[in-house]
């Protein structure tokens, strides 16, 4: 094995045979081509983000917004699975926290990509409305996290719908129309608990 520096020349076991011609023009112009397109790979390469972008800052608005709704639903939906004395709102409860755990595991690539930090629990209002509901109990408590529920997924229905029109992003608006199924389904349901309770 050899090793060929860029000034070396070939050891006389890799020269062409001697019945060949050179062409010293052709291996001239040969090396320049070479060099020329090294020197625009390289280049290229520079130029290349580390992270992909999201298409523009409504999209990675939109996300940071959907991850910190999950991160809520979730945190209140605990809550309920060990509160609700409901079995129709403690199921409802545990069917959120699978399915919001879900939702945020799906849209994790986009915010990894995107390099946005998730969150990694409820925002203020909804840690109000944790101490809130820790202060409740039986029926009332039931009443007070359907009526949330209804309120949370109603605002996150209509923040899917106008996203999902909106980005330019296929693979994501993907993402989104899913969610939005979810979303709709969850507004659905909790509606349905909250007319029976």
């Amino acid at each position: 094995m050899y090793l060929l520096s860029c000034n070396a020349t070939a050891p006389d076991s890799l020269s062409p045979p001697e019945d060949k011609v050179r062409n010293p023009r052709l291996e001239k112009d040969m090396n320049k081509s070479l060099l020329v397109m090294s020197c625009a790979v390289l280049g290229l390469s520079t130029l290349m983000p580390t992270k992909a972008k999201a298409e523009d800052d409504s999209d990675k608005k939109f996300l940071a917004t959907a991850a910190q709704s999950d991160q809520n639903e979730i945190a209140l939906s605990q809550l309920a699975e060990q509160k609700a004395t409901n079995p129709a709102v403690k199921a409802f409860a545990e069917k959120m926290v699978a399915e919001h755990t879900k939702m945020t595991n799906s849209m994790k690539p986009f915010a990894e990509s995107w390099g946005l930090s998730a969150p990694t629990g409820p925002d203020e209002d909804h840690r109000q409305a944790l101490d809130k509901l820790n202060g409740l109990s039986g029926k009332d408590f039931d009443k007070e996290y359907i009526s949330d529920m209804v309120n949370d997924h109603s605002k996150a229905l209509t923040a899917f719908t106008t996203e999902a029109k909106d980005t330019k992003d296929v693979k994501f608006r993907a993402a989104v129309l899913k969610g939005k199924t979810a979303v709709a389904a969850h507004k659905n349901m909790a509606y349905d608990l909250k007319k029976k309770l």
